[in-house]
């Protein structure tokens, strides 16, 4: 049955909401001048910088879980002693799935409440694949360090709470619809993410390719992100995709979901700075003592879109690195989704635990270290 929300037709399930961005964002792209210039231009390192690297990683990760058949769910379940270490290295993976599925068994029974604090204490969420694109050496130090915070309080958590969370009349439930067979659209998606791989990667190494495979990188970036723009706009998902899809559907529609925070976080800071010529690093320093703060406040709200514009702040010299660890350790990206759906209580227990890790290390940084990484 159509709904206003998402109305089903041949070409997906098409998204009110989700179109009227997509629609946004294409007149933007299409507007003459610098206000155009500048959206293109911006669209084009979103896809390059961070795009194609999230459906690399994706693409790999995903397809090692099927071609090894490993289900990270029964082995969290028969880890026992292991579950807190394993709960946070799921954690600290860039991305929501490994904390979406420590969630899921929690509310199973597989795993005990320190392995849910332990993995959103560790996560960063969609934002840890913005840092690694565009500051590896510091991912180099938040991922590692936020995966040692996660242990450590998961092991404190297990040690000292003895009031049970979960709802033993609850019954673990699917995290997302099922698509199906494979769709010419994710196939196209990773066809066009090969050339904008090609320039990322160059990029990188510091050497220029602007043609890869001889086609311009503007045309390759505006197709993958419209495309992108596109599947996110007619998808039945929120974020998270199904285990038993194809790993190159999961690829496609999870990479286009995060795509869309990374753009948005692109435009509204660039044009904050061209368009009203406000010094943005100058007025945050006018309240330096209290961004860790507010940094680790943002991470409570659920999703990823809040964490990809403090990242964002950070990578544009906003604001401190303390600021940005304390918000990977207090926000629990779209995990918090599930955590909430499924046991509300034991998700919001687990957000108020990890704000303590993340004050203590931010502001640590922030009076021990305060250059650190700026």
């Amino acid at each position: 049955m159509a709904t206003l929300t998402a109305l089903s037709t041949p070409f997906g399930h098409l998204r009110p909401k989700r179109l009227f961005v997509f629609a946004s964002l294409l007149l933007l792209a299409l507007f003459p001048g610098h206000l155009g210039e500048l959206t293109r231009e911006l669209m084009t390192d979103a896809y390059v910088q961070v795009s194609v690297f999230v459906a690399a990683t994706l693409l790999i990760f995903y397809g090692a879980e099927r071609l090894f058949r490993f289900n990270i769910g029964d082995a969290l379940s028969k880890a026992k002693a292991a579950q807190v270490p394993l709960a946070a290295l799921l954690g600290a993976t860039p991305g929501c799935g490994g904390a979406v599925v420590v969630v899921a068994a929690y509310s199973s029974g597989h795993v005990g409440f320190g392995a849910v604090v332990a993995t959103l204490t560790a996560t960063m969420g969609d934002a840890a694949f913005l840092l690694l694109a565009t500051r590896p050496d510091a991912a180099l130090v938040v991922l590692p360090l936020s995966f040692v915070v996660g242990i450590l309080s998961g092991w404190l958590v297990d040690a000292f709470n003895n009031v049970e969370f979960r709802d033993t009349t609850s019954k673990s439930c699917d995290i997302a619809p099922k698509i199906g067979k494979i769709r010419p659209q994710d196939i196209a998606y990773l066809v066009l993410a090969v050339p904008g791989l090609i320039v990322g990667a160059s990029q990188l190494a510091q050497v220029e390719i602007n043609d890869p495979l001889g086609i311009p990188v503007l045309w390759v970036a505006m197709a993958g992100t419209f495309l992108g723009l596109f599947i996110w706009s007619t998808s039945i998902l929120e974020a998270m995709t199904h285990p038993e899809d194809h790993p190159i559907t999961r690829m496609a529609e999870e990479t286009s979901f995060i795509s869309v925070w990374v753009i948005g976080a692109y435009l509204a800071y660039d044009y904050l700075v061209a368009f009203t010529g406000v010094d943005v690093a100058m007025v945050f320093e006018t309240i330096a003592p209290l961004l860790p703060l507010i940094a680790i406040v943002i991470g409570f709200v659920p999703g990823c879109g809040p964490q990809v514009l403090v990242t964002t702040l950070y990578i544009n010299g906003a604001v401190p690195f303390a600021a940005l660890m304390g918000n990977a350790i207090s926000n629990d990206g779209d995990a918090l989704f599930p955590a909430i759906a499924l046991n509300p209580k034991a998700a919001v227990i687990a957000t108020v635990y990890s704000a303590i890790p993340a004050l203590i290390v931010a502001y640590a940084f922030y009076f021990l270290a305060p250059g650190f990484m700026n």
